[in-house]
C-alpha cells in the first residue's frame, strides 16, 4: 500500500512539474514578446530598408539573405533553398509629368517588369480607347494609337469610396451614383468585347500598332489606393496612374484638349535570377523526424513595401521563432519556418517545398500559416481534417484568453484550394491551418496597393499573433500524440451538383516570366 501511494505521489509530482514547465515556457514567451518585442525593428529593416520583394529582383534576394543572417544571430540555422528561376528585373526611377496643356507632376508608377524608357523618357499625347461598333471598327481605329500613350482602364465617375457616400450623401444621390457607375462599367465591358479583345490581349494589339506606352489605373475603391500588378508589354512602358490624375487626363482627352505627358520609367532587365525559399530550423530532440512548420510568404508586389502582404506574416513567424529558440531551444519535434518565394504568382515557393520534400510533408504534425494583413487572428478552421477539433482546441487553450477570445473556430472546416501557402500543404494531405486576421480595410487599402507600407501595421495585433503562433507551435511540438490526417467527406457542390473532391497537389512554376 505504501508503494502504491508513493507511486501515485511520484506520478502526480511528475505531472505537476511538467505542467509547471509548460506554463513557465508559455509565460516567458509572453513576457518576452510583451517587454522586448523585436517586431518594430524587424519591420523597419525589412520594409523601410530592403523594401518591396518582387520575385526575381535584387531586393528579393537581399531579403532572403537578411532573414538568414537574422536567424543566425539568434542561433537558429537557416538557409536559402533554390527551387527555380525567374525573370530578373529591377525598378528604377518613375517620374510622370503632364506637359500640355499645362504642367503638373502626376502620381503614378511603372508596373512590375515594365520595359524601360531610358533616362530621357518618352513624351507623347494621351488618348483613350474609342467607342466602336465591332472588331473591324476597332481594327480601322488602331492606326490612331501610333506614337501615343493609350489609356486602357475604365473611367471612374467618383473617387469617393462607397462608405463615404453612405455617410454624407442622400439615399437618392447614392443610388443614382451607383446606377450611373454600373451603367458606365457595363458599357466599358461591352465596348471592350466589341473590339474583339479583352483587357489583357488589347495591350499587345496596341503595342503592335505603334503605341509608345500604356496608361492604366486600377482603383482599389479606397481614397488614394490603386492595385499595382505587372506590365504585359514587351518593348514599351506601362504605367499606372492614381485615380485622380487618370481621371483628369481622361476628361482632357475626351474634351479634345490633347493632353501630353512625359514619362521617365527607368528599369533594368537583369536576365535570369534564382528563386528561393528561406528555411530555418530548431531541431527536435525526441521526434526530430516529425515537424511543426511556421509558414508565411516572403515576396510581395512592389507598388509599396508589402507591409501587410505579407510583411506582417513574415514578422510574426520570425518573432515566434525567436521566442521558441530562447525559451524552448530543445523541442520534442523539429520546428521549421518557411519564408516562401513567389507566392504572389501562384504559391510557387511552398508548392516547390512540398514537391521537393515529401519526407518532411508525410511527417508534419501541423502547419500554421499567416497571410492576410495586420489584424489580430479572428478565425481558424480545421481545414477539412475530421479530428482537428480535438487537437486544435487543446493547443489553443494554452494561449491567453485575451487573444483567444477574439478567435472564432470552425470544425472540421473545409480544405483550402488556394489563396495562400497553407493550401500547398493541405493538397498534399498535411494538416495546415490558416491564422485568418481581422482585415483592417485590407482589401481596399493595402492588399497589392500603393499604400501597403510600415505605417499601416497595427503592432499590438501583430504582437498578439506572434505570441499565439509561438504557443501553437510549442503545444503542437509537445503533444504526446501524432495528429490524425483523416479527412472529411466533402459535400455535393450546390453549383455543379457533383461530389466535391479534395484539392490536388500542383507543381510550381520553376521558370517564371522567361517565355
Amino acid at each position: 500500500m505504501k508503494r502504491l501511494f508513493l507511486g501515485a505521489f511520484l506520478l502526480c509530482a511528475t505531472l505537476t512539474v511538467t505542467a509547471q514547465e509548460k506554463n513557465a515556457v508559455i509565460e516567458n514567451m509572453i513576457k518576452e514578446a510583451t517587454e522586448n518585442s523585436q517586431l518594430e525593428h524587424l519591420g523597419h529593416e525589412l520594409l523601410d530598408v530592403i523594401g518591396p520583394r518582387l520575385v526575381g529582383t535584387p531586393e528579393m534576394k537581399q531579403a532572403h539573405d537578411w532573414a538568414v543572417e537574422t536567424y543566425k544571430k539568434w542561433g537558429i540555422p537557416a538557409e536559402n533553398q533554390q527551387y527555380g528561376e525567374w525573370k530578373a528585373w529591377q525598378r528604377g526611377i518613375s517620374h510622370i509629368d503632364m506637359v500640355s496643356p499645362r504642367v503638373q507632376s502626376l502620381n503614378g508608377m511603372q508596373l512590375a517588369w515594365s520595359p524601360s524608357t531610358g533616362p530621357k523618357g518618352v513624351t507623347a499625347e494621351v488618348i483613350t480607347l474609342p467607342t466602336v461598333k465591332d472588331s473591324m471598327d476597332f481594327k480601322n481605329w488602331l492606326k490612331n494609337a501610333k506614337g501615343k500613350f493609350v489609356m486602357i482602364s475604365e473611367y471612374q465617375i467618383t473617387g469617393r469610396p462607397d462608405y463615404n457616400w453612405e455617410e454624407f450623401a442622400t439615399p437618392e444621390s447614392f443610388e443614382k451614383m451607383k446606377k450611373d457607375r454600373d451603367s458606365l462599367s457595363n458599357e466599358f465591358r461591352e465596348n471592350m468585347r466589341r473590339t474583339g479583345y479583352n483587357s489583357r490581349s488589347i495591350i499587345e494589339a496596341l503595342e503592335n500598332a505603334g503605341a509608345v506606352g500604356i496608361v492604366s489605373s486600377y482603383w482599389s475603391k479606397g481614397f488614394g489606393a490603386n492595385k499595382i500588378f505587372s506590365s504585359r508589354t514587351k518593348k514599351i512602358p506601362t504605367i499606372d496612374l492614381e485615380l485622380e490624375d487618370y481621371g483628369m487626363l481622361y476628361r482632357m482627352a475626351q474634351y479634345g484638349d490633347k493632353p501630353k505627358i512625359k514619362v521617365v520609367a527607368e528599369s533594368k532587365d537583369l536576365g535570369v535570377a534564382p528563386t528561393f525559399n528561406t528555411i530555418a530550423e530548431i531541431k527536435g530532440t525526441e521526434k526530430p523526424e516529425e515537424y511543426v512548420i511556421l509558414s508565411a510568404h516572403f515576396d510581395s508586389w512592389d507598388g509599396a513595401t508589402g507591409a501587410t502582404d505579407n510583411g506582417t506574416g513574415t514578422l510574426v513567424m520570425m518573432e515566434a521563432m525567436r521566442l521558441l529558440k530562447k525559451f524552448y531551444p530543445n523541442p520534442k519535434r523539429t520546428i521549421l519556418v518557411g519564408h516562401w518565394g513567389s507566392e504572389e504568382q501562384g504559391l510557387n515557393g511552398s508548392r516547390a517545398f512540398v514537391e521537393d520534400h515529401p519526407e518532411i510533408v508525410k511527417n508534419i504534425q501541423a502547419v500554421f500559416n499567416q497571410d492576410n494583413g495586420t489584424g489580430r487572428v479572428v478565425n481558424m478552421n480545421g481545414a477539412g481534417f475530421l479530428h482537428s477539433y480535438e487537437y486544435l482546441t487543446r493547443w489553443l487553450s494554452a494561449a491567453p484568453k485575451e487573444i483567444t477570445k477574439h478567435i472564432e473556430t470552425n470544425f472540421p472546416g473545409s480544405p483550402s484550394g488556394g489563396g495562400s501557402d497553407n493550401a500547398s500543404f493541405v493538397a498534399a494531405g498535411a494538416p495546415a491551418f490558416n491564422l485568418s486576421s481581422l482585415n483592417w480595410s485590407y482589401w481596399n487599402y493595402t492588399w497589392h496597393t500603393n499604400r501597403d507600407t510600415y505605417d499601416k501595421i497595427v503592432f499590438d495585433d501583430v504582437r498578439g499573433n506572434a505570441i499565439l503562433t509561438a504557443i501553437l507551435a510549442y503545444m503542437a511540438s509537445e503533444d504526446d500524440t501524432k495528429v490524425s490526417r483523416e479527412k472529411i467527406i466533402l459535400p455535393v457542390s450546390e453549383r455543379t451538383g457533383k461530389q466535391m473532391e479534395w484539392p490536388t497537389q500542383r507543381s510550381p512554376e520553376r521558370k517564371g516570366g522567361l517565355d
